[in-house]
């Protein structure tokens, strides 16, 4: 069984200094109020007994899983293909506004391109793909966290969890 855990609130007190702009943004810490949001998603009894803890490599999904490492005594395991929506598939730098506007696209479209047409942004379709690939290789094991992102786990679950909210998922058999 997996249960997704949504990152804790980001520490955006530094956000546009030091390096904290455009895609740097993925590199801010957790604030305090973000970490206590982990530390009690930890004491969720389906947090008890995990096997290992997968996260996102962006830095507040990292801070999250090693506050839940802490303190349920799980390894980590950092895959890449768990990160953040793209607004560019590519991974083509796109500037804070173009970003914004793929999201408002993205949520106008519901997540897929309208019938006949192309985009740069990242759909549903295709979080699920990759994250359905790396979820597959942790299948032998009886019970996996899954720190992430609100949109990767509404993608996957059809659920909007809060910050350090906990959703369990079962695989779709193949």
């Amino acid at each position: 069984m997996f249960y997704f855990v949504r990152h804790g609130i980001a520490d955006d007190a530094e956000m546009g200094s030091k390096f904290y702009r455009g895609i740097d943004m993925f590199l801010c810490k957790l604030s305090d109020e973000g970490a206590s949001q982990i530390e009690n998603a930890a004491k969720d009894e389906r947090m008890q007994g995990a096997d290992i803890i997968l996260c996102s490599p962006y830095t507040r999904a990292v801070h999250s899983a090693a506050i839940l490492s802490k303190a349920l005594g799980a390894p980590i395991a950092i895959e890449t293909d768990l990160h953040e929506w793209s607004a560019d598939k590519n991974f083509a730098p796109k500037s804070d506004e173009e970003s914004i506007n793929a999201l408002k696209e993205f949520f106008a479209c519901r997540g897929e391109y309208p019938r006949g047409e192309e985009r740069d942004w990242e759909t549903v379709s295709d979080i699920r793909s990759r994250v359905t690939a790396v979820l597959r290789k942790y299948g032998s094991y009886r019970r996996v966290i899954v720190v992430g992102h609100g949109i990767v786990i509404l993608a996957l679950t059809g659920e909007e969890i809060p910050n350090g909210g906990v959703i369990g998922y079962e695989l779709p058999e193949e």
